[in-house]
């Protein structure tokens, strides 16, 4: 159920450390099995296996990814639970026990389908160019970023939630969707190169979550701005409008397609480290080439270390595309005040840590703090004040 109480002081910093607490705890489980299926032999014991079973090394594969996947699953299933139960106990959680269930199993099948085409077509590179099947794979998955950049909000997102087109011809719709094409309209009159926004869409969170959100997604035809149910019930016309420009600093900003171009930088290098991995480590853990599926833990140990250690850069970069995109907001509308507002009611609904500590934004934070965000806001203000006095 929702906050049906005012919110203590105390309960986002439990928030914050019970979440911090599961993700530490499931990630050291995901890395420490990873080494154990390597040092172990069990994951040379199972490849041996599965080519007893399907010799044709395609069948070998999908066998091998079959018995790891379904094992890693279950593994996993536990500290999905708790995160649940995390939910739960903050008041966040609307979501149904079937409904939680659909939705497990929804991604596992889907997690299935697309790690099964990713892997076979990393192992017949690997088995069809061995010295250059890092820079061939890295090129498929920076196509494949971009394919699933495009489908995601027309095909991945509407596995899981509901969404609704908001038009101006309904009534329940008409006052915000004016007030947004409005503003739309005023941006593109003083920037004729604009891009095409495809649409608003409602995005039906609140059926599973109390929480409130709103993002900018896809690519093309399929570029929207998605805002959710209890974003739109929470907040006044001028809170929408001014998150809705926030959403529209990113597409100014062609911030999905540098986010593409930063993750196929990481993957470059991950898929670079993973073959060095491979060539120098794969002969120690009983590995019989670079092409042997027995090394699948390997490549992914490689690019869950990559990604830890590079996580305070990306986390970084993502949060200058916020900043930029929160003062695109305070400058299309002249004030950062209805952005403020909205940010303080963002906190409150998602039971957000408004001020972290300092080390903790820098390592962790997709998103400045709601703090930082509103004394940017505030700071923002008095310079306009103090600008317009001095006129």
């Amino acid at each position: 159920m929702a906050h049906d109480t005012p919110i203590q002081p105390s309960q986002p910093q439990a928030y914050a450390r019970a979440k911090l607490r599961l993700s530490l705890l499931s990630g050291a489980m995901d890395l420490a099995l990873l080494v154990l299926l390597l040092t172990t032999g069990a994951s040379v014991g199972l490849a041996r296996w599965s080519a007893g079973m399907a010799p044709p090394w395609p069948l070998q594969t999908l066998l091998y990814l079959a018995v790891l996947g379904a094992g890693l699953t279950l593994a996993g299933l536990p500290w999905d639970w708790l995160k649940r139960r995390v939910e739960i106990r903050f008041g966040l959680n609307r979501q149904s026990l079937a409904s939680w269930w659909g939705d497990q199993a929804k991604g596992v099948a889907l997690g299935a389908v697309l790690l099964g085409v990713a892997v076979e077509l990393v192992y017949w590179l690997l088995h069809a160019s061995p010295g250059h099947w890092w820079l061939w794979a890295w090129a498929g998955f920076a196509v494949f970023m971009v394919v699933m950049a495009q489908l995601g909000p027309v095909v991945l997102l509407p596995i899981f939630f509901k969404m609704r087109p908001m038009s101006e011809e309904n009534e329940r719709d008409a006052p915000v969707v004016s007030r947004l094409l409005t503003a739309y309209a005023r941006q593109k009159a003083a920037n004729p190169k604009l891009p095409r926004l495809h649409g608003i869409f409602e995005w039906k969170l609140g059926e599973k979550s109390a929480k409130a959100n709103a993002a900018l997604t896809g690519l093309g035809r399929t570029r929207r701005v998605i805002i959710s149910d209890t974003l739109l019930e929470a907040s006044t016309p001028e809170e929408i409008e001014a998150v809705f420009l926030h959403e529209l600093g990113h597409h100014v900003h062609a911030d999905i397609w540098q986010g593409l171009a930063f993750q196929s930088g990481l993957s470059l290098l991950g898929f670079w480290l993973a073959a060095e991995a491979l060539r120098a480590l794969g002969p120690g853990l009983g590995l019989r080439g670079i092409a042997d599926i027995a090394g699948l833990p390997l490549l992914a140990l490689v690019f869950s270390g990559l990604s830890l250690l590079l996580l305070p850069a990306a986390n970084g970069f993502t949060r200058r595309m916020e900043r930029r995109a929160d003062d695109y907001s305070f400058a299309a509308l002249g004030t950062a005040a209805p952005l403020i507002a909205g940010l303080e009611k963002l906190a409150e609904k998602n039971l957000a840590e408004r001020e972290p500590a300092r080390w903790k934004e820098f390592l962790l934070y997709s998103h400045p703090s709601i703090a930082t965000r509103i004394r940017r806001g505030r700071s923002w203000q008095e310079r306009q004040s103090g600008s317009i006095g001095l006129g």
